[in-house]
């Protein structure tokens, strides 16, 4: 059973950057994709960013393209998103989630983004 943990969130101003990081407990996680979603204040939750198991191939939604990143280190079990540019619309709950498109189980408590102009 792998648990998540979100961290790294905070508050800065536009075009700012933050490092998320995703600790993953248990000897799966290496063997799935791994993603970001994000969930706005009165908004559904959108997904931003997806990597493959190996971490070759990522995916990202438009809004976020050429402005985030996303990696992970295996052997260390954690999950990063590298978020450039802030904007005032990226302010939101940040989760990662495991699995694969489709079929993603978000487990941690999310980290709080909040971009201010």
């Amino acid at each position: 059973q792998v648990q998540l943990v979100e961290s790294g969130g905070g508050s800065v101003q536009t075009g700012g950057s933050l490092r998320l990081s995703c600790a993953a407990t248990g000897n799966t996680y290496t063997k799935h994709c791994m993603a970001w979603f994000r969930q706005a204040p009165g908004k559904g939750l959108e997904w931003v960013s997806t990597i493959d198991s190996g971490g070759g191939t990522t995916y990202y939604a438009d809004s976020v393209k050429g402005r985030f990143t996303i990696s992970r280190d295996n052997a260390k079990s954690t999950l990063y998103l590298q978020l450039n540019k802030l904007k005032t619309e990226d302010t939101a709950m940040y989760y990662c989630a495991i699995g694969s498109p489709g079929s993603w189980s978000l487990k941690g408590q999310g980290t709080q983004v909040t971009v201010s102009s």
